[in-house]
């Protein structure tokens, strides 16, 4: 049997990391790290491809339901009898009851180069499939991840997206990790560049409510508790301005709002932080120091602080700390990166006449993304609020094991007159649909793929398994049927001709490149909000409505919120529900990513179960002695929201009082003990940071006891 090895782009993560596969026989057999090749040795998941690829559970034709929803039966389908019956069942809802009662998301799953740069919404990754069919309502993952970050936060401060902000880790003489932990990255860029800055003994400090891998490589890690790291940030602001540590030229210059800052921040002593956050006064004031006082901080966060009462105003308060101590954008400090404009195809114009659903609730979140609120789709099915939706299109995301209580949204779905899902595998979600649809993993298809400093095309290793398609071409596939498949391309290669149509001479190096293209290094200069750098009219300042970094913040005000970055303490914590925190003592953290694999996927795959076959729960020492928890022992979590079962692994590094939880559990193709610890069962619909819409999943309350015979049919 024919045997070759040839250079490959892992197809697991969209970061693509450069691998070599073997073949045998045409078939893949083996995945290595290319040496020299970025992020690869980091990409755990990549190594087990095979075990992926051909995974049993992989969908392998069209799928039409015959049972009940969320029954699992269905019958095999012909690509063509599946497309027109979707296409059917989409014009009757139209018909019936106008094109917006048709709803889509799209998840990680549609997380492919030529998906997002196709897409191109203002948060990266909506489907525009309906935005041609009449439609306002695409919704995405954005509806519970980065949008809070990545675009709401930091356009309310200096009127640029997060994706501008990145740390100029290698001229830094300290590194502030708050909220994230780079090595789970996907793909994991910082982590090298921090490791490596560590090693040329640049101090690092990480912020987290638990000790995770970043935090044990730190030189320092401060715990705090989950979901008040906006009073730790104000404690540190605080400690900045009452001695006088700030940049008062670019204070004085380059800010509105910073009186108003001062008078606010004056409650937040180091000494009334520490009774909030529990990090001790001398080590806010001792971290305030040391941040204003050393010559290029960077700093590196991600979605850590978006899943709080007060998510968006804790990392708009986060900002405004690094410009206040004079480190944005100098080097080693806080850089502003502009990013070249992704490619789009066609412009897709959103219908006029009707708003999608969350948009008057979450004023803020629909003017920066143009996206529909998925937080409200249950609302819109079951009680016809703004007003009914009828259908439904999910590509790529498993919504049942990332959105909260999902038997909220399971009810929506079983109320539903057409549901259609395309995934590599059969989620929960899935069993609810009228259609599923087959879609290839990354091995399978041709497209190519951008990385910070070179980009490459990511060719077809293999033929795609069974009838299985490129979701690129499924969209088109049906837009074609929907009557406007010429806004979509026809065929890989034309998608990704269009994606370098504004440079030809790129894609032809490519072509003759298979180990990509090195783009030009950018500029280093500066402080570009004094040159005109940031704004269209090219004068000094940030494009927001003053020209300055907004302490009090215009958008945020003209859409009803608190124009300062005002902390609001946990609804559901110690403090603001004392009676709660009696029954259920424990705070519980639940969303930090593990190694083997990305939220719900990969639990199926035996390589990567075996570094971890079962979902934890983390316990600190003190509190598992107290309720007789030894390390392993099957728990009950509850919450007043139900009971799930996990296993205990005691470990310091949770601090006392408090929890994390796994998340990912639910899919029915899981293996048995992930696919029946769902935490999601355990966090709260209602409760929502109110300038995003997230949910609150880093600040609730739980007990955990050891289980018991009547656990067994704990909520699962």
């Amino acid at each position: 049997m024919l045997i070759e090895k040839k250079p490959a782009i892992c197809g697991i993560c969209p970061g693509g990391c450069a691998v070599e596969v073997t073949l045998e026989g045409g078939r893949l057999v083996k995945v290595e790290p290319r040496r020299g090749a970025p992020y690869a040795n980091l990409c755990v998941r990549g190594r087990y491809a095979p075990e992926i690829v051909y995974s049993p559970h992989r969908l392998k034709t069209p799928l039409i339901r015959t049972g009940e929803r969320g029954e699992g039966k269905f019958r095999a389908a012909s690509w063509d009898e599946a497309l027109d019956l979707a296409v059917q069942k989409m014009q009757e809802i139209k018909e019936k009851y106008g094109p917006q009662a048709m709803l889509s998301h799209s998840g990680r799953g549609a997380f492919e180069q030529s998906m997002v740069d196709f897409c191109n919404a203002g948060d990266f990754v909506a489907n525009k499939l309906l935005l041609p069919f009449g439609s306002p309502n695409i919704a995405s993952t954005g509806s519970l991840c980065f949008v809070s970050y990545g675009i709401l936060a930091p356009m309310a401060n200096f009127g640029l997206p997060g994706t501008w902000l990145n740390p100029d880790l290698e001229n830094s003489n300290l590194i502030i990790v708050w909220g994230t932990n780079p090595v789970t990255d996907s793909p994991p860029v910082f982590f090298k560049r921090i490791a490596r800055a560590q090693k040329n003994k640049t101090r690092v400090i990480a912020v987290d409510q638990m000790r995770c891998d970043i935090a044990r490589r730190a030189n320092q890690w401060v715990g705090v508790r989950p979901g008040t790291d906006g009073a730790l940030i104000l404690g540190l602001i605080n400690v900045v301005i009452n001695e006088k540590l700030y940049d008062w030229e670019f204070v004085d210059n380059w800010t509105l709002g910073f009186s108003e800052l001062s008078d606010y921040v004056r409650e937040f002593t180091p000494e009334k932080v520490e009774s909030i956050t529990r990090v001790p006064a001398e080590t806010i004031t001792a971290l305030a120091r040391e941040i204003a006082q050393t010559e290029g901080v960077s700093l590196r966060t991600y979605t850590g602080l978006e899943y709080t009462n007060s998510g968006v105003q804790n990392i708009r308060a986060l900002y405004i700390l690094w410009a206040l101590t004079g480190n944005l954008d100098v080097p080693g400090g806080l850089g502003i990166t502009p990013l070249p404009r992704r490619p789009s195809q066609k412009k897709f114009e959103a219908p006029a006449g009707v708003l999608p659903i969350g948009a008057e609730k979450y004023p803020l979140f629909y003017e920066l993304t143009g996206c529909a609120h998925y937080l409200e789709f249950p609302r819109a099915v079951l009680e016809g609020k703004p007003y009914p939706v009828r259908g439904l299109i999910i590509n790529g995301s498993s919504t049942l094991t990332s959105y909260p209580q999902p038997k909220i949204f399971e009810e929506a779905y079983r109320s539903l007159e057409f549901m259609l899902v395309i995934d590599i595998v059969m989620t929960r979600d899935a069993l609810f649909a009228d259609i599923v649809l087959p879609s290839a993993t990354y091995y399978e298809i041709d497209s190519y793929q951008r990385y910070p400093d070179y980009v490459r095309l990511r060719k077809r290793v293999i033929e795609p398994v069974g009838q299985s398609k490129n979701c690129v071409m499924i969209m088109a596939e049906l837009a074609n049927r929907l009557g406007y498949g010429h806004l979509y391309a026809q065929s890989e290669k034309e998608v990704i001709e269009n994606a370098f149509a504004g440079n030809p001479g790129l894609l032809e190096a490519l072509q003759n490149s298979p180990d990509g293209v090195k783009l030009p290094p950018a500029e280093h200069c500066y402080k570009k909000y004094e040159t005109g750098m940031l704004r269209k009219d090219c004068r000094p300042g940030f494009p927001t409505p003053s020209g300055k970094l907004e302490i009090t913040s215009s958008l945020m005000a003209r859409h009803g919120y608190d124009a300062l970055p005002v902390y609001s303490e946990p609804v559901e914590g110690p403090l603001q529900n004392p009676d709660l925190y009696g029954e259920f003592p424990l705070i519980m953290n639940t969303g930090a990513r593990i190694q083997s694999t990305f939220r719900s996927q990969h639990l199926n795959v035996p390589g990567l179960l075996k570094l971890q076959d079962k979902p934890y729960v983390l316990i600190n020492p003190a509190d598992a002695a107290e309720r007789g928890i030894m390390d392993g022992d099957r728990v009950a979590v509850s919450t007043r929201r139900g009971s799930v079962c996990f296993y205990a692994r005691v470990t310091e590094d949770v601090l006392p009082g408090q929890v994390e939880v796994n998340m990912g559990g639910g899919n029915p193709t899981q293996a048995e003990a992930w696919r029946r610890a769902n935490v999601n069962e355990l966090t709260d619909f209602e409760n929502r940071d109110p300038v995003s819409g997230f949910p609150v999943f880093k600040a609730l309350l739980c007990q955990v006891k050891k289980a018991g015979e009547e656990d067994s049919s704990a909520k699962n």
